[in-house]
């Protein structure tokens, strides 16, 4: 009996060494393994991914980005909001990084922080809010634009990545979108598509490959946290034309430059970031409102298609040049932290192009927020203000994919990336660990102070804290310009310094027991700042200042104040020495002409700026007759 239940309890045997099917056991599944503060999701059995891997979680397909590896378990951050995830739902991955789709049709558009079109999402959705797990293509794939093919290649060359094989017509201003071969990519031209019009998705151009045949489109991917190949490194050497007195006079950028705006609530960052995009010498601007509230988006997107600004002499729509990436506030907050990187991306693609690009950021503050968010979920050690240890090295790596260029490809061309970052310290204190990391990294610092904004004096740019780097490599340019222009400068910057001494002076004995040249000083800083520094963003007569004007504006007050500070020596070795009083008395008409400098009409033409301030100059001059004849 007791055989014949051994034998009944007898293991079967596999056959010819084969398992049974119940033996074998299926892979293990990818699934989620715990949730971190709805921000960090941990998911198990993922050996084998790679740092920076894009992920879809959960039955939503949540986008995700590996952030953390440990073992077989991966953090993953995710790009929207997590609520509703179980333990347990699968995580599927894609085995590529997070990658923006680069090709025509950026320009005009309105993207999130991980390249999602906006515009379409709500056409789509016909929501407000943009849907969890919604995937749309990012550019438009049924748009047609014209192709012009290079008529320098010939069939059967060699091309590499950052060749020119044509370009696109993109918009009406933008008429020469380049089609590149995309980096790490060669082979021998075998197929060119001729003239015509066709969408992003048609083969324009095909290469015979070691691997075999290559399509090359009109658009392609690159992951965003690599920086694209460039040449070499050029030294910048021309302005970077703001529009702002204040800026392009006293402290100016190059194009390749790298600023930063510091200033508490309600300084006017805001204003000085869109008055930058509206008006300034560059062929791209993008625009990333990071972290920023959702109204000021709102507000750029209802301005910008009724702005115009003059370009080649004709007056031409802002939207038309502009990429906005918009991650507001209420946005989920990793998504924060990749839109500088979507943003760096897309404008590095029109650098290799050959263009001149301006990448606004705005503001950088939230972006260390969302690292410090992500970092005190992954339980890393803190820093100063809670800050992650790694914050001064990541500010760095985004900054330094600024600069001028010499693009990769043929035919040769340069291109930059000018990068200027909003800054917004907690109650205005520049000790603030992301203002001071900022402020090591960027050559420019246009500090924007609470005082003079309260004041109503904008743009609210602090002439006693802000600096520039860059005025040693602008030398020959604005010797080129106006060979007075920096010389001016310099006077300008002196006297402003002077009156801040002056003012401690005047608090202890008062103005009037200063001598004659302590008061000219006075007076003269005083139109400095309220006719000069002092700008009307919202007047037809001062929202943009051309440099004819800057200079013409600088040099009259300079000339101003020398004359009369001569005079006034002069007269003092005689003994008649004429009081400050008089001079101004029998000077008043001309001192009210030097204050409606700034109204004239930004549409002028050089040359009527130039007889405009050679009447004024003349006018000086006959004044100055008459008061000597006194």
């Amino acid at each position: 009996m007791s055989d014949h239940q051994n034998s009944d309890h007898e293991e079967p045997k596999a056959i010819n060494g084969l398992p049974f099917v119940s033996d074998i056991k299926a892979p293990p599944r990818q699934s989620v393994y715990s949730i971190k503060y709805f921000l960090v999701v941990v998911a198990n059995n993922l050996a084998g991914c790679k740092m920076f891997e894009i992920v879809h979680v959960g039955k939503q397909k949540l986008i995700g980005e590996i952030i953390r590896l440990k073992n077989s378990k991966a953090f993953i951050q995710c790009y929207e909001n997590t609520a509703g995830l179980r333990l347990g739902d699968p995580v599927i991955r894609t085995k590529q990084p997070l990658s923006v789709m680069l090709g025509p049709g950026i320009l005009e558009n309105i993207f999130d922080g991980v390249q999602r079109p906006l515009t379409a999402i709500h056409e789509a959705s016909q929501s407000i809010f943009i849907p969890k797990g919604i995937h749309l293509v990012s550019l438009n794939k049924t748009k047609l634009y014209p192709w012009f093919p290079s008529e320098s290649i010939k069939m059967g060359n060699t091309l590499s990545g950052g060749d020119i094989i044509g370009f696109m017509e993109e918009n009406s201003l933008f008429k020469k979108h380049m089609i590149m071969i995309p980096p790490k990519i060669s082979g021998k031209l075998v197929m060119l598509k001729p003239a015509g019009t066709f969408n992003i998705e048609e083969v324009l151009a095909e290469l015979k490959t070691p691997h075999g045949i290559t399509e090359i489109k009109a658009y392609h991917y690159w992951p965003v946290r690599e920086p694209r190949p460039t040449v070499e490194k050029l030294e910048g050497d021309s302005l970077l034309y703001t529009g702002q007195r204040v800026l392009d006079a006293l402290f100016p950028s190059i194009r390749g430059g790298t600023c930063s705006i510091p200033g508490a609530f309600g300084c006017g960052k805001t204003c000085v970031s869109q008055a930058v995009s509206k008006y300034s010498n560059c062929d791209v601007v993008t625009y990333v409102g990071c972290g920023e509230r959702g109204n000021e988006m709102a507000e750029v997107l209802s301005e910008f298609p009724s702005l115009t600004t003059r370009i080649d002499g004709k007056n031409v729509n802002v939207m038309l040049r502009t990429i906005l990436i918009a991650n507001t506030s209420n946005m989920p907050v990793a998504a924060r932290e990749a839109s500088i990187y979507t943003g760096i991306c897309i404008s590095e693609y029109y650098r290799d192009m050959g263009y001149n690009v301006v990448m606004l950021a705005d503001s950088t503050s939230r972006w260390a927020e969302a690292l410090r968010e992500i970092s005190g979920r992954l339980s890393e050690m803190p820093a100063d203000n809670g800050y992650p240890a790694y914050l001064g090295g990541r500010l760095a790596s985004f900054y330094e994919r600024a600069g001028k260029a010499v693009c990769v490809g043929n035919p040769k061309r340069k291109g930059s990336i000018s990068i200027i970052g909003a800054v917004s310290p907690p109650g205005g204190d520049f000790s603030d660990p992301v203002t001071v990391s900022t402020m090591n990294i960027t050559q420019v610092f246009w500090g924007l102070d609470k005082k003079l904004a309260q004041r109503k004096h904008f743009p609210s740019v602090n002439w006693n804290k802000s600096y520039s780097n860059y005025l040693d490599q602008l030398k020959q340019f604005f010797t080129n310009f106006d060979h007075h222009f920096l010389d001016n400068r310099r006077k300008i910057a002196e006297i402003l310094h002077k009156e801040m001494e002056l003012q401690e002076i005047v608090q202890l004995i008062g103005k009037d027991s200063l001598g004659e040249t302590s008061k000219l000083v006075l007076d003269v800083a005083k139109i400095i700042r309220e006719d000069f520094l002092q700008q009307n963003a919202f007047s037809d007569y001062d929202y943009n200042c051309p440099l004819e004007k800057t200079a013409g504006m600088m040099h009259i007050i300079v000339m101003y104040y020398e004359s009369i500070n001569n005079l006034l020596q002069d007269t003092s070795k005689n003994d008649q020495q004429l009081s400050l009083a008089v001079i101004k008395g029998n000077m008043r008409d001309l001192l009210n002409n030097i204050s409606a400098m700034k109204f004239q009409d930004p549409a002028q033409s050089p040359t009527e700026f130039k007889n405009y301030f050679d009447k004024l100059k003349s006018r000086i001059n006959e004044e100055l007759k008459k008061l000597k004849s006194l």
